[in-house]
């Protein structure tokens, strides 16, 4: 399916859920009508999700290997830093972003990291892949519905994909949670609006580690310049109390980015 439907389909539900069940038409009972908006739901979001270029398809293979080979981690923010680290290592332009947004009448604020690619397409221009690796729990909700249980479990853990693509799946998602949330007779927090989960990916974000991959020295660089320095520390003779090692130190301080 073309992007117009689905742009189509979430004013459909956002009309849906917007809609005074009583203002419904006779003819149609609205159990009939939910049933079927959520089976054109689940078969777009699935499209969506199934529809990925060669370059997410190929960010998101290598994005899932390395979560797998690191195992069960408390700290999603190392995690994330070392994954950030090892696509460098891979040759992509891949930074650790940490984005905020300050609190509106209609949103509250917050703050989110997540990875970022800048890629180059065939046509000469660059576009950015948001790579998450903890998505599909950004849209969990307390007693959900059967039907938005069966939408939310579509989602991949590890999201890879273009801004475009991302504000699609986060406006229908949005559009049903609201709706699972109203038919379990739930108040709907500004937090589960679509402003808000956008923000999390497509608000000013501050990169956090945005130095090419290639001014990291390698551990066999690391290990070069501790003998190397070992050396000229033997050449001068012994230093005062306190002061070894500060060469090493010092050299190590000018990296940015530490490993977990």
């Amino acid at each position: 399916m073309g992007v117009s439907e689905e742009e189509m389909l979430v004013q459909m539900v956002h009309d849906f859920i917007e809609s005074d069940t009583s203002s419904m038409p006779t003819s149609i009972p609205s159990s009939s009508q939910a049933i079927s908006l959520h089976h054109h739901t689940y078969l777009i979001l699935k499209g969506m999700i199934r529809s990925a270029t060669d370059a997410e398809m190929e960010v998101f293979e290598k994005a899932l290997k390395y979560v797998r080979e690191m195992g069960e981690e408390r700290k999603k923010s190392c995690v994330k830093k070392r994954l950030m680290m090892k696509l460098r290592m891979d040759g992509y332009q891949a930074s650790l972003c940490r984005s905020s947004w300050v609190t509106t009448l209609e949103c509250p604020g917050g703050d989110y990291e997540y990875i970022d690619i800048v890629m180059a397409e065939e046509n000469g221009a660059s576009c950015r892949l948001i790579v998450d690796i903890d998505f599909r729990s950004q849209f969990e909700l307390a007693r959900p519905t059967s039907a938005y249980t069966k939408l939310s479990n579509i989602l991949p853990q590890i999201f890879v994909g273009k801004e475009e693509k991302l504000k699609r799946v986060v406006s229908l998602l949005c559009s049903a949670a609201q709706q699972s949330l109203k038919e379990r007779g739930l108040h709907i927090p500004p937090w589960r609006k679509s402003s808000y989960m956008q923000s999390k990916w497509l608000s000013c974000c501050h990169k956090a580690s945005s130095i090419p991959y290639p001014n990291i020295l390698s551990t066999k660089d690391l290990a070069q310049t501790a003998r190397t320095l070992s050396s000229q520390a033997k050449d001068r003779g012994s230093r005062p109390k306190g002061t070894q090692g500060s060469g090493l130190s010092s050299q190590f301080s000018d990296l940015s980015i530490n490993c977990c």
